[in-house]
């Protein structure tokens, strides 16, 4: 292999490394989709060393190594651009993509979301149903649709103008406790208690924690540890944001 063609081949495979990571794979699933891919275009052998906020990369092919190293930007979760990177990968496999392919089609690669005016009355209507579940009845039902849709159109909102992710969470959750406690304030419901619960739970980040003990029980402590941490952030941003809203609404006193 050209020394030439084994620097295109690592450009792209370490390209694929940095999309997973930056959309929310696990470190488990970077590694295997790297060197597979890396096998599939002629690579002898790829080491990948997988960081909280970067990766290093070192491909073989007839006794010569290259290594690169690659910063991770955080994009937000995008299971659409996971899935598409590894159909790339399993039709590299097959033989049907070449390297030429490869790169185009990452290159296409765009990370697509549900519109606004979808997401915010369904996420509204998911904690309502949590609301119902707990037990709630159709006055706090409805605090909850409104305080957990309101939160989310404040979320997206903030997320557009790309402000601080606990700064978000922080506000989005204060929005939404000051509309969910309404039922407190005026009396509107026997079960006031539930929309606040129920009303937040759009900010758990469950998904960062999933892959967070993923990665440490498979062997990815480092990576596995940051994420926890930045979850737990999170969350402490949201507790920050309930607690301001809760002492403005006198519940605290």
């Amino acid at each position: 292999m050209y020394a030439t063609t084994q620097n295109d081949i690592t450009r792209q495979v370490v390209r694929v490394a940095q999309l997973l990571l930056a959309y929310g794979a696990e470190s488990e699933l970077v590694e295997e989709i790297t060197q597979r891919l890396g096998h599939a275009l002629g690579l002898e052998s790829v080491e990948i060393s997988i960081s909280s906020n970067s990766l290093v990369l070192t491909s073989l092919s007839v006794g010569r190594c290259i290594t690169t190293t690659r910063r991770i930007r955080e994009h937000g979760i995008n299971m659409t651009v996971v899935c598409e990177l590894q159909r790339i990968c399993l039709l590299t496999e097959k033989g049907i993509y070449g390297l030429n392919e490869v790169r185009k089609r990452v290159a296409r690669i765009r990370p697509r979301a549900y519109p606004a005016k979808y997401v915010v009355p369904m996420i509204g209507l998911s904690c309502a149903s949590f609301c119902h579940l707990f037990g709630g009845d159709i006055a706090a039902c409805l605090i909850t649709f409104l305080a957990s849709a309101s939160g989310m159109f404040v979320r997206l909102s903030i997320a557009k103008r790309h402000y601080n992710l606990l700064l978000n969470f922080s506000v989005t959750a204060f929005v939404t406790t000051l509309i969910a406690q309404t039922g407190y304030q005026f009396d509107l419901t026997e079960t006031p208690k539930l929309p606040m619960a129920a009303s937040v739970l759009m900010l758990v980040p469950g998904f960062p924690m999933i892959n967070a003990i993923s990665d440490m029980v498979k062997g990815h402590l480092n990576v596995g540890i940051s994420r926890w941490g930045h979850a737990t952030l999170l969350t402490v941003a949201s507790v920050i944001g309930i607690t301001i809203a809760m002492q403005i609404g006198g519940l605290f006193l």
